[in-house]
This record gives C-alpha cells, structure tokens and sequence, in this order.
C-alpha cells in the first residue's frame, strides 16, 4: 500500500463520505468494542476515528488488536457518516468515521512517559526532557500553529504597509546595558568576543540611515538575565522601524496591525484607536505603568485629607514625605464585590506584607451619606472627615475601603499588585482584551545603588523637544518621546522616537556618565552613522512569545515555544548548557578556571 497521505486526519467531513483515503498519524486512543475495534489516530489537524471490522476483515481486525497508544501507522479507508446516534459534536470530524480497509504499522511506541491523549498536570522538567512528545499534545501542537498564523499575518500585513524584512547579525559587538551580553569568543582573533544581540536596536538604526525608510523583523533576541514565566534567555521580537515618522505614524501601524490579528486570529474586532495614558497618570490610577485596565479597584490619592488627621499611622507618613492611597472594593465589579470578610481583610494584610508594606488600613461605608465607618480605624475619623474620604472615592453605603501609608514607590507597587489579588480573589470578569497606549515616561531614573543617573528605556531614546532646554540642569524633570503597549497588564511591546542628531545623543551620553571614549568604543559607528545625513526616525518592538500566549490563553511563554529552557536557562532536552572537551578549549584560547 502507499504511505502517502491523501487527506489530514483533521479535514475529513460529510463532503468527503464515499472517498477511500489515506491517513497518517498516530493512534490517540483505541476501544475495543465487543466485535469492532475503533481507534482514534491523530496528526497536527486533529483527531479521526478508524473502524475496523472483522466482517471485512478478520487479518486486518487482528492486527488492530496489537495497535498502542503513540504506534505510527498508515490507515486506508472508504469515509462514511457515523451510525445514527453515534456523532460526537465535540470533534469537527464527528460526523464521519473511516471504515478501514488496510493498516500498516510504520513504527512501534514504548509506553510514553507523558499523557498525550489525556490532559493533567505534568511535571515541567518531564515535559521538557521529552519535548518531542509533548509537542504532539493537541494543545500544543494548537498553540504552534497559532504562533505560524500570526507570524505570517505579521509579515504579509507589514509587507502591506511598505516594510521590508531586513535580517540583522546575531554575531555582534558587546554593547553592556541593563541584561548581561551572552558572549561568543572568536577562535580566528583570539581574545575577543561577539555577543548576541539583546535586540537589533543600533542595526535597525544604521537601516534608517542607510534609506530603508520602513524595516522590520521577526527576530530572535538575548539576554543573560534572572528568567520569569514570561522571560526566555532566547525569545522573539516583532521589530520595527520607521524614517520621517511622529508617534501618530507608529500607532497607526500598530493598531491597525493589531486590529487584523485579532479579528482573524480571535474573531473580534478591536476599538481603535487604542485608549491613552500618560506614565504620570497611569502610574498616580493604578500604580504601574502597565496598568490592567480590564477592571476598576483604581488608585485614589487621599494624601490632602489626610495629612493633619488622628490617625498617626497617616499623618506621621505624610510628614515624613510618604503619601496616602485607597482603594474602594466595589468598584465595576457589582455589589458583591464589597462583602469581603474579617478573614478576607486578615489574609490582604498579610499579602501587603509580604510585598514590603508596613501593614493595612481598612473601613467599611456605613449611613446614607457615607458619613460614618465601621472597623478598627473609623474612631480616628470623625463624620466629616470620614465623609470626605468617602466622597473623594466616590464610595457608597457597604463599599469597604482600603488604605496603605508609606513612600510613593512603595505604596503604588503594593496598591498594583493589591488590585490584581483583588481581581482574582473576588473573581471578577477578564474575558476582554484592554488594550492601551502609555507615553510620557521620564528620559531618566535615579540609581539608588550606583548613585548615578540612568536611562529608563535606552540611551538612543529622544527627549521631548521642548524638555531639550533643561536635559543637564534638570534631567529627572525630562520626559521621553517612548510609549508602551499595554494589553492586560502585560506590556507587550515598547518603543520611542530615536536621537538622530549627533549632537543631543552626545549630550545624552555624558549626562549618563557615558565619555566620549567609552561611547566611541561602545557606539562608535552608530554616532559616526549619525553625521551623514541620519533621518528622523522612530521604532518600536513586541514580544512575539508574550502574545501568543495571551491568545492561547497560557499562562506561560513556555507553552507557546517549541523548545523553551526551564527557569535556570537549562534545556532538559538536550542537556544544554553542557561542557566542551579540551580540544575545543583550546581552539578558542579558554582555560575553565577551578
């Protein structure tokens, strides 16, 4: 018999009753039935199911007996509709069912050490080490596939746009900033190193510079850094880059980009344009600057009322510089969302806690005009005082009110994640997609531990122009032309309008501690690039891993790579990172230090 498939297990339907075709696959399941054995096989489309019958064949149905999950086999057969009673409406192929007429087994399988028809929790190194078999788990090979669509969405839409696809040097010059360089040592100039890109970003520049007005690149990117559910030292970037362009131009792109993949991917169509915030605004709303705006529970500053009240827990912080925050539980979230018990209180405050907050303050509304409170700091606050609160946070009778003192960063970090623990525990809705913009960031932070200046973003990040006048007197005051996307509290990408004058980005560099020495070395040809005519230009990148997980619905970026390394950046897999013999060693010039 041929081993050529005619059809995938997945496509067959009604249309293709009284078809003898041919299958590939693997057995899912098998069910012996009395005198019929039914076995489901399965392939990267889905899952048909084959009938062999001893009234056709007594050799063919004795060799069905021997069929185990996970055999590779080839099936022939004549395609006809279930038996009345019998479609399963759960599977697009339910209506059908082939009637076997020959079966070849192509390889036999040792009992797997994973579960690939039945879904339960698998240890994650058990899943690793065995990817290959992993990878055959529909959910998986769904989530691969979605990766593929939206990939080639992605390419034919910016292709649409007038971008061009530009590949950049993985081997390239270690340029030390925020995540550590993995490095690559050169055997033919011993002694030096290539690193791995972090992102293409001075590249795509030099493209800009070079006239390639509109580039992008499905790209892989590096880093050396502390790994997270949502981190990978490899993973993927949708980068992009445009010449003569403002932010408006950039946002147009993306949204419309956006728009297209989520109807065709989800089926839904996105509001654009996407919702604004300024970094001040979304910072003073929700306390993060990638705020999940899916649901209230939102920030609200009491600092003012505050200040000179009875409640030293308060007024002692606001004197000492902190600042008074709330938050009302029954925002947007219907009436239930205020019945938080004393244990509910009991078990927030020792969540805040452990985030790094002294402790916190609750009341509960109580009277018509939200005047009075109940709980263990309302003898603090008289009616009128109680009442402004109350206003002020637009709360109303049975709403309970929660307050946390302290410094501003500690105070907006603590609130954030307060909010979300809310989220979860009272179970409000996230079935929709929040999408939104935040600009404004400051150009510059203070770096508490090296008692120096830093760039937020990266140093090539354009200041405002009208902040250009105070970059060196008054540096933390300048804002930046970078903005974030922000979908459900993940940001999944982030860019800026660039410097193109070498002047500013000279400027930019030794505000940053950065001499003309050190940028030479580090930067030399990007600011030699900067003095032939570099255009204005502007960029930003996503983190393709961090978005199709968020439409697969994972809660990991490991469930939608092929091969992803576990949280210490190893590969169970293929044992990597592994030692290298002597030989190799010593092509390259290295000594393994004891």
């Amino acid at each position: 018999m041929t081993l050529k498939r005619t059809h995938y297990c997945g496509e067959i339907r009604r249309t293709h009753v009284g078809h003898n075709i041919v299958l590939n696959g693997w057995v899912h399941r098998r069910r012996d039935h009395g005198g019929l054995v039914f076995i489901d096989l399965r392939d990267r489309e889905g899952i048909a199911q084959v009938v062999f019958n001893p009234e056709s064949s007594e050799e063919l149905h004795l060799a069905s007996h021997s069929l185990r999950s996970e055999d590779c086999i080839v099936v022939e057969g004549k395609v006809r509709e279930r038996p009345e009673g019998t479609v399963n409406p759960s599977l697009p192929t339910g209506e059908v069912e082939v009637y076997a007429s020959s079966l070849n087994i192509l390889n036999e399988s040792k009992p797997p050490p994973l579960s690939i028809a039945e879904s339960h929790d698998v240890d994650e190194l058990v899943r690793l080490k065995y990817r290959y078999l992993d990878l055959r788990r529909p959910a998986m090979q769904k989530n691969i596939i979605l990766r593929h669509k939206v990939s080639l969405l992605i390419r034919n839409y910016l292709s649409s746009e007038g971008f061009l696809e530009v590949e950049t040097p993985f081997l390239t010059k270690s340029t030390p900033e925020g995540a550590r360089d993995f490095l690559v040592p050169s055997r033919l100039i011993p002694g030096k190193f290539y690193a791995l890109p972090q992102s293409p970003q001075l590249f795509k520049q030099l493209l800009m510079v070079a006239g390639y007005d509109k580039y992008f690149q499905i790209v892989r990117c590096f880093r050396d850094e502390d790994l997270r559910a949502d981190r990978q030292p490899e993973f993927t970037q949708i980068d992009m880059e445009m010449s003569f362009c403002t932010m408006e131009d950039i946002f147009r792109v993306v949204e419309g980009m956006f728009e297209m993949i989520f109807r065709e991917i989800v089926g839904i169509k996105l509001k654009v344009p996407f919702p604004r915030m300024s970094y001040g605004e979304a910072m003073s709303r929700f306390g993060s600057d990638k705020p999940d705006a899916r649901f209230g529970f939102e920030l609200i500053d009491i600092t003012p009322l505050v200040k000179s009240c009875e409640f030293r827990a308060f007024s002692e912080v606001v004197a000492a510089g902190g600042i008074v925050k709330g938050i009302r539980t029954s925002a947007e979230g219907g009436s239930e969302t205020s019945s938080l018990s004393r244990k509910d209180l009991d078990d927030l405050e020792i969540y805040v806690k452990g985030l790094g907050a002294q402790g916190l303050a609750w009341a509960r509304v109580k009277g018509e005009g939200a005047d009075a409170w109940d709980g263990p700091i309302a003898k603090f606050f008289p009616a009128p005082l109680a009442g402004n609160i109350s206003r002020s946070m637009n709360a109303q009778s049975g709403d309970t009110l929660l307050f946390l003192a302290g410094k501003t960063e500690i105070v907006n970090t603590v609130l954030s994640a307060l909010r979300l623990e809310l989220a979860r525990r009272l179970n409000i809705s996230m079935e929709r997609y929040a999408y939104l913009w935040v600009t404004g960031f400051p150009s510059f932070e203070y770096n508490e531990e090296e008692k120096r200046i830093q760039a937020v973003h990266h140093p090539f990040t354009a200041p405002l122009d009208e902040d250009l006048p105070i970059l060196e007197s008054e540096p933390l005051k300048v804002r930046s032309q970078a903005y974030d996307l922000v979908l459900n509290g993940v940001e999944v990408g982030g860019g800026s309008i660039r410097i193109h004058r070498r002047d500013v980005q000279s400027r930019m560099f030794r505000l940053l501690g950065i001499t003309e020495e050190e940028a030479r070395a580090r930067f030399g040809f990007l600011l030699d690039a900067l003095e032939y005519g570099a255009p204005p230009h502007g960029g930003i990148a996503f983190g393709l891993d961090r978005l199709i997980m968020i439409l697969a619905g994972e809660d990991s970026i490991r469930d939608v790579i092929a091969f992803p390394k576990t949280q210490k950046g190893a590969c169970p897999l293929s044992d990597a990172p592994s030692s290298v013999d002597r030989k190799q060693l010593d092509e390259l010039n290295i000594k393994i230090r004891e």
